[in-house]
C-alpha cells in the first residue's frame, strides 16, 4: 500500500535490471524520481527523471544524489562488476546528513555487506530485498538459442524459484512510498514457480514457439567455463555450492511479492514474452 502524497526517491543503479523498471513504476505513481547512473546519456532514461551522473563508490557524486530527496533505493554491490562495496558508513552518513529517512537495500549475497551493517547502525528505516535469482539471468543463454536452438547447462535436476526483475522493483516501490510496516523487514522474494533448467528452456521454446534443445554438461565443464571467465577458486567453490546443494530458500516459492504489492508475482512465461527478441524470437 503506498502513501498518497508524492515522495522523492532516489534510485541507484537506474539503468539495470531492477532500477529501470523501479524508475518508470515511480514515475507512474507520480512519484519524483532522481537517478544515479554512470552515463547519463546512455541510461536513455524517461524525460522526468532527474539524472545524476555517479555511482555509490564515486564520493563526490553522493552530496548530489542525495540532496532533497526522502528515500532511496541502494544497493550492495557495485554495479559495472558487483564487488561489495566498502564505503558503507560513507553512503550511509551522506544519506543521513542529506534528510533521507527510508531505503531499500537490493542485496548481492547471502551475508550482510558493509553497506547493509552500516545502514543498520544509522538508524535509517531500511527494507532489505533478497531475491533468490533474478529471471533475466537466462539472458546468458540467449546467444546460443539463437544460433542453435539449444542450451547447454549444467545441474539439471536443481529448481529455482526466481523472480521477475519488476517484481523486485515493485517491491521496492511499496516500500520506498508505503508505509512504515516495511521498515526492518527483509523481504525474500520469488517467483510463482521453482523450474529446473530444462523446464525453463521448455518455457522458452513454447513462448518463442519453436523448439529449443537442452544439452547437459558435466559438473567439470560448468567449473572450466567459470574458470575461463575468469572467476576466483572462492567464487566458484560458492558456485558450485549454489547449484549442488543451494539453500532452501532458493526453491521454495514464497508469497512475498503479492502480501506486499498486492498483485501475483509475474511468470517466467512472461518474462521470456516480454523479452523474446533477447532470444530472436
Amino acid at each position: 500500500m503506498t502513501n498518497n502524497a508524492p515522495t522523492s526517491v532516489l534510485v541507484t543503479g537506474a539503468s539495470g535490471n531492477v532500477g529501470r523498471p523501479l524508475v518508470d513504476q515511480l514515475l507512474g505513481a507520480g512519484h519524483r524520481v532522481r537517478a544515479l547512473t554512470r552515463d547519463p546519456e546512455r541510461a536513455a532514461l524517461p524525460p522526468a527523471t532527474d539524472v545524476v551522473a555517479g555511482n555509490l563508490k564515486d564520493a563526490g557524486s553522493l552530496d548530489a544524489a542525495f540532496e532533497g530527496v526522502a528515500a532511496a533505493h541502494l544497493i550492495g554491490f557495485d554495479a559495472a562488476d558487483y564487488s561489495p562495496l566498502d564505503n558503507g558508513a560513507e553512503i550511509a552518513e551522506t544519506a543521513l546528513r542529506k534528510g533521507v529517512r527510508r531505503v531499500t537495500l537490493l542485496k548481492g549475497e547471502l551475508e550482510k555487506s558493509d553497506l547493509e551493517l552500516a545502514i543498520e547502525a544509522s538508524g535509517l528505516a531500511c527494507t532489505s530485498l533478497a531475491p533468490v535469482e533474478f529471471m533475466s539471468n537466462v539472458q546468458e543463454w540467449a546467444d546460443s538459442i539463437r544460433s542453435e536452438g539449444v542450451v547447454r547447462d549444467g545441474f539439471p535436476d536443481i529448481p529455482s524459484a526466481m523472480v521477475h526483475d519488476a517484481d523486485i522493483a515493485s517491491v521496492a516501490a511499496a516500500a520506498l512510498t508505503g508505509g512504515a510496516e516495511h521498515a526492518g523487514q527483509e523481504y525474500w522474494l520469488t517467483g510463482p514457480e521453482a523450474l529446473t533448467a530444462p523446464q525453463k528452456v521448455a518455457v522458452i521454446g513454447e513462448v518463442l514457439g519453436r523448439p529449443i534443445r537442452f544439452e547437459e554438461l558435466s559438473q567439470d565443464q560448468i567449473v572450466g567455463q567459470w574458470r575461463e571467465q575468469g572467476f576466483s577458486d572462492e567464487e566458484v567453490e560458492f558456485f558450485l555450492l549454489m547449484r549442488t546443494n543451494p539453500p532452501e530458500a532458493g526453491y521454495t516459492v514464497l508469497p512475498t511479492v503479492e502480501q506486499v504489492t498486492g498483485r501475483p508475482a509475474r511468470t517466467f512465461a512472461q518474462w521470456v514474452a516480454e523479452h523474446r527478441a533477447v532470444f530472436g524470437g
